[in-house]
């Protein structure tokens, strides 16, 4: 045996070598997917057009790797340069400006085409997690929950069969019969009934005090019809137009009248954009919508004037709503992480009737915190936010390449800490 170990070793290292060789593809593909995810899915998708075009083929469409590189880090150079296939591109999509990506490596947007260029159509993908796979949770559950009840069935029916073998035996041997138990007075029957009562009970009990605040999905009727999809969709709006405390404070905060009045002073009807319809598939009257906000401000349009004294307040109902022990800064996401609205708000520019689009619970926040990359300066000290200079373990790490990015993980965003107080 002995003198054949040194082979056994020889195969082994040339079975495990191609292994590891292609275990690091998937890997490599793992990455641009979470990289896809947290910076592309709030507008792309792989096969079908969102808010920008389907991305898969683009490699083809544009084979210049550098011009495609640079379109992602910083579009608006690129239409600066008059680039045909672009400036058609942006033309088609009605001039809405891409968001930038100068943070992006050329190896991490590498990683992001090849995520794409790979992604399977939904038809035909089993990988769980994947865009357009098919979820089969409910179906497990479902499967799980029948062979429970068809395994409980069973059990009955052995211990009925248990009871009648064990009378036909006593029968058989001369002893005299008890007198059977009835079902509610059997131990066993109301012991099993008991177990089952309470894995069901404390399961819905869990499900019901884990749900407890959160409110994913709702979406209620505002004193105002105000369609996103028309003011950041349509018209291209800036989200930081009507909400700019986005950038430099905690809250977002609901835009003053004042605010809508900049353009509504003079766009007093609303005739040219597409119907306008509430969620119940009730059409709105655009038009009336505006004459609501004037009824608000106490505004004249005949004669450009306001009245205060017939002015109130709004009373927006809101929808996005945290526990009073978590703390959330907007400016820390949206200006030192340059999170996109999308992110947490979802395809906001495609809303009539704003709904919360993510969980927002702590697991759902906790995983962002895990794969976003943070603004850091490369392993040269050079660009990112020069705050995270101080710490100086990591730009050693980024220096000898024993990591190639810092995510908010590693700078404490898993912290209790940080959210809680």
């Amino acid at each position: 045996m002995i003198h054949h170990r040194p082979t056994a070793r020889k195969l082994l290292f040339s079975i495990l070598l191609p292994t590891l060789v292609f275990l690091g593809n998937p890997s490599l593909a793992q990455d641009g997917k979470a990289l896809f995810q947290s910076n592309c899915a709030q507008c792309h998708n792989p096969f079908k057009v969102v808010t920008g075009p389907a991305l898969k083929g683009v490699t083809e469409r544009v084979p210049d790797k550098n011009l495609l590189h640079a379109w992602i880090h910083n579009n608006q150079k690129v239409l600066a340069s008059g680039n045909p296939y672009f400036t058609a591109l942006f033309n088609q999509f009605n001039k809405t400006p891409m968001n930038t990506f100068p943070n992006l490596s050329d190896a991490e947007i590498d990683a992001i085409l090849k995520y794409v260029e790979t992604a399977v159509p939904p038809s035909t993908t089993t990988e769980p997690g994947t865009p357009g796979a098919k979820n089969e949770d409910s179906d497990n559950t479902l499967l799980y929950g029948i062979l429970t009840l068809i395994l409980a069935v069973i059990m009955f029916v052995l211990l009925q069969v248990n009871s009648s073998l064990k009378k036909l035996s006593d029968d058989k041997e001369g002893i005299p019969a008890h007198e059977p138990v009835p079902f509610y007075r059997n131990k066993v029957y109301i012991a099993l009934m008991i177990l089952v009562l309470f894995i069901v009970g404390g399961f819905y009990l869990v499900q019901g005090a884990i749900g407890l605040g959160r409110q994913q999905g709702y979406q209620p009727q505002q004193p105002i019809f105000y369609s996103h999809k028309v003011h950041a969709g349509i018209n291209q709006i800036s989200c930081l137009y009507c909400h700019s405390n986005a950038l430099v404070s905690r809250h977002a905060t609901v835009p003053p009248l004042n605010v809508c009045m900049n353009c509504h002073a003079a766009i007093n009807d609303y005739s040219h954009g597409p119907k306008l319809y509430r969620e119940d598939g009730s059409e709105v009257d655009g038009t009336a919508e505006i004459q609501k906000l004037y009824s608000y401000t106490g505004y004249d349009p005949k004669t450009s004037t306001y009245h205060t004294e017939k002015a109130k307040p709004v009373e927006w109902i809101k929808i996005h709503n945290l526990p009073d022990h978590v703390y959330f800064n907007h400016s820390q996401h949206t200006k030192a992480g340059q999170v996109q609205c999308q992110t947490c708000h979802g395809p906001i520019q495609q809303m009539d009737e704003v709904h919360q689009f993510a969980p927002l619970s702590m697991g759902w926040c906790v995983n962002c915190h895990r794969t976003t990359k943070v603004n850091f300066p490369d392993s040269a000290g050079n660009g990112g936010n020069k705050f995270y200079s101080i710490y100086e373990h990591f730009h050693q790490d980024l220096k000898t390449g024993a990591k190639d990015s810092i995510t908010v993980k590693d700078i404490g965003g898993t912290e209790c800490q940080k959210c809680h107080y």
